[in-house]
């Protein structure tokens, strides 16, 4: 299981203590620090089930910059998503989990951090 994080975001920071707490087994991503590629937001982004605007921040002072509220959400705008998100790593939604069996969740309750758990078969020794 690998964890993305910002380690300012207080959601960021809740999630690692249950997955402490929980004794689970992960490898941090501290993604401000260690952006991911385009490659590595499209694989996420499969594994989540979701497209790029449903993990934008769309209200963060860059975002607003870049315009994106604006942005169409089409197929045909997809890849112009994804190269903003590699360029501008703050407009990641955060924190999101990759479970060992091949999904993602993005991790911002209790119980979707829970679930990224249960899918990587318990997280835990």
């Amino acid at each position: 299981m690998e964890i993305w994080l910002n380690p300012a975001c207080s959601k960021c920071r809740s999630a690692v203590e249950i997955l402490d707490e929980a004794g689970a087994h992960y490898t941090v991503r501290t993604y401000l620090e260690d952006p991911p590629s385009a490659g590595d937001l499209r694989d996420v982004l499969t594994r989540l089930g979701l497209e790029p605007w449903d993990i934008t921040r769309t209200q963060e002072a860059e975002a607003k910059e870049l315009g994106i509220g604006d942005w169409e959400r089409t197929d045909a705008a997809r890849e112009r998503w994804i190269a903003a998100l590699a360029a501008h790593p703050r407009l990641i939604q955060r924190p999101i989990i990759t479970a060992d069996d091949g999904s993602a969740l993005v991790g911002r309750s209790e119980d979707a951090v829970r679930e990224a758990m249960a899918r990587a078969g318990g997280g835990t020794s």
